[in-house]
């Protein structure tokens, strides 16, 4: 069995280790690249305050740079007996280079080691997450322009209502996922902060250069206090959780229209067949499988901050081992809402519209509402239009005028679309991704 960080003169039976350790070992596997990474920061600095010889350095960054393409190309592996993945890069960097290896964790805790590692993961998941929001959020506001003059009913209850059209069905969705690239962009500058430096929670004698990690490893700026640094442990994940449950509460409300619309009982709009399925026993059937399992993916993502909140929020100051269950329902969460994002991109770019739906006569009195304004603009007061209207719809001789010509920001006939593309690229921009990409490769590069 490997030699554990913390052991001291005793050992602990298999099945306490099998409890303690848990799916940690599978979990690290998310962070090994990003524990590479950390530990060269942290080695360049303690290099530049006499704790390693620039001999060692060059050596261990050599080293480092070998695993980190390991661990990028999915051939980094956590041995049987070697409690995580800090444990396992030590282990290698002493197998390679002898008690040279063991000098790395000067300075540091595995607290604050992990703390930096999921504040790094996290910042690379987020960028993951932003960008395919903004992929379909393109195909949205494309959609919607080429539909902008397809009328189809809007619905309040689940009964027709008043005239809607397909420039503001798909637009709707696009600019709701600019209000969830606010949440992700606050989400984004939360997690883009170095915990690096502040060791088990409570600072190091070293005389550690904090702004030089903070610089090495491309973040705005660091978790200052120390104290505080460890309490972020719980808190960067919920706060982050929040922002993909905002995204999932957007594309689970598309999902779900779009299993209406696409039944016959609608017909507004024809899914992709490929992203349908048969019956086993009906020919006829065209399930709409794949944003059947969207919304089902996005409203258990949607759960994912009470299940960190759960976990973490009668905690006192301090770390305790309950945190390390977070990283079990939060590290693979960015990988599904990024399948989920992805897969109604490719739903949305070949969905097809149906343009003839008001033929039907039964959309007749989502009219009515128009009618009533004319009569009004005319000099009918509104409750008396009101009731006229009312009356001829009960006679049966309501005769509606499709003609809809609406003029103000946002509705029908000026869906505003530029304004809301404008805005997001805005958003967008407000990441500056470059910045941490720079810092990134020349850090590898050292």
């Amino acid at each position: 069995m490997a030699t554990k960080l913390w052991e001291k003169n005793y050992e602990m039976t298999s099945e306490i280790e099998r409890f303690t350790v848990g799916r940690d070992r599978e979990m690290d596997l998310y962070l090994a690249k990003y524990d590479v990474l950390g530990s060269m920061a942290h080695i360049t600095m303690l290099e530049s305050i006499g704790l390693l010889t620039s001999d060692e350095l060059t050596a261990l960054l050599a080293a480092l740079r070998t695993i980190y393409h390991e661990a990028e190309e999915g051939r980094f592996m956590i041995e049987d007996g070697v409690e995580d993945v800090h444990s396992q890069v030590e282990l290698l960097l002493t197998k390679n280079l002898g008690e040279m290896g063991k000098k790395i964790h000067s300075g540091r805790s595995r607290n604050d080691q992990v703390l930096v590692d999921l504040k790094l993961f996290t910042r690379d998941a987020l960028r993951g997450v932003v960008e395919n929001v903004k992929t379909l959020f393109d195909e949205l506001i494309q959609k919607s322009e080429q539909y902008k003059d397809v009328l189809m009913p809007g619905y309040t209850h689940l009964q027709v209502a008043m005239p809607s059209s397909f420039g503001l069905w798909f637009g709707a969705h696009a600019e709701s996922l600019c209000d969830d690239m606010l949440f992700l962009q606050a989400a984004w500058r939360m997690t883009n902060r170095n915990p690096l430096g502040s060791a088990a929670g409570y600072g190091s004698s070293f005389p550690l250069n904090r702004q030089m990690t903070t610089d090495l490893l491309g973040f705005d700026s660091m978790d200052y206090n120390v104290v505080y640094a460890q309490m972020g442990r719980g808190k960067t994940e919920r706060n982050v959780a929040f922002a993909l449950a905002s995204v999932a509460g957007t594309i689970a409300k598309l999902a779900f229209d779009a299993c209406l619309f696409n039944s016959q009982n609608f017909g507004f709009v024809r899914l992709p067949k490929e992203c349908t399925t048969g019956s086993s026993i009906m020919p006829h059937k065209k399930n709409p499988d794949v944003f059947e399992l969207i919304r089902a993916k996005a409203n258990k993502l949607q759960a994912l901050p009470q299940q960190v909140v759960l976990i973490m929020n009668n905690l006192p100051t301090g770390y305790f081992r309950d945190l390390q269950i977070i990283k079990e329902v939060f590290l693979p969460a960015f990988d599904e809402l990024n399948d989920c994002l992805q897969m109604a991109a490719y739903i949305i770019n070949r969905i097809e519209v149906n343009p003839d739906i008001l033929d039907n006569p039964m959309y007749d009195p989502i009219f009515s509402v128009e009618e009533v304004n004319r009569l009004a603009a005319s000099g009918v007061p509104f409750r008396d239009a009101y009731k006229q209207v009312g009356l001829k719809i009960e006679a049966g001789k309501f005769v509606p005028d499709k003609n809809i010509a609406h003029t103000h920001e946002g509705s029908i006939g000026n869906l505003c679309n530029d304004r809301i593309s404008a805005l997001m690229d805005s958003l967008f921009a407000e990441f500056h991704f470059d910045r941490v990409e720079q810092a990134i490769e020349k850090l590898k590069g050292r």
